[in-house]
């Protein structure tokens, strides 16, 4: 049966979130342009999808392949997916054909087939690779010092194109707490701007408890599930 969608309540809620990324970009002297949210509907249905891509919005993440894959069949066609969970390399096929940007390239092994799969349906895959900052063992990505031993290998894999780097910070019940890690990445951003001598313009980092800090620290895509959705049945 068709979920009960509250139109008001989705709307109020995306107000809300626009209202808050707004205050933080004016508190760091950005512009709201270049900050783009992706909804994460991971466990949320397509009728709320749709609605939300009624009020605007146009890109949605998702952690699931096989979810996902379920949802782009019937969803509008105007619809950007994004893969933001850890990727199996098996299921590297269905997420090169059905993902207009992957944030969670977290090991040299994942790239390697994705550049596979890309280069079997002779396409660009465009990625972020995650770093994993503050080197939680429960969190997927490239330590820093991983990253720098293994940067030339990911630059040489043709198919990829890194558009720049994604990490989750660790929970907190104080948003404050996640200041160092979003700095982190935008410092690592600069360091391989530098090296590669082109920008690699995308920080995908912030989820509905940090987003504003996130931005403040210079995120250009913040993940928001659960602020925007509500929460999961």
């Amino acid at each position: 049966k068709m979920e009960e969608i509250n139109l008001e309540l989705l709307e109020s809620n995306l107000n809300s979130i626009r209202e808050r990324m707004q205050a933080a970009c004016d508190r760091a002297g950005r512009k709201l342009d270049d900050v783009s949210l992706v909804a994460v509907s991971k466990g949320h249905s397509l009728e709320k999808i749709r609605t939300f891509t009624e009020l605007g919005l146009e890109v949605f993440g998702e952690n699931k392949i096989q979810e996902a894959l379920k949802k782009m069949t019937d969803a509008p066609r105007n619809v950007k997916w994004h893969m933001i969970g850890h990727l199996q390399t098996n299921k590297c096929k269905d997420a090169v054909n059905g993902f207009s940007l992957i944030h969670s390239v977290d090991s040299l092994h994942l790239a390697e087939e994705l550049n596979r799969q890309a280069d079997r349906f002779a396409k660009t895959q465009p990625v972020l690779i995650q770093v994993n900052i503050a080197g939680e063992a429960s969190k997927y990505g490239f330590s820093p010092n991983a990253l720098e031993s293994e940067w030339d290998a990911l630059l040489g894999l043709e198919r990829l194109e890194i558009h720049g780097f994604m990490t989750m910070a660790p929970w907190t019940p104080e948003p404050e707490k996640t200041r160092p890690v979003f700095r982190k990445l935008k410092e690592l951003q600069a360091v391989y701007e530098q090296r590669l001598g082109a920008p690699l313009s995308v920080l995908s980092m912030g989820m509905s408890g940090d987003f504003e800090i996130a931005i403040e620290e210079g995120a250009t895509l913040v993940r928001v599930g659960s602020a925007l959705f509500g929460p999961r049945k």
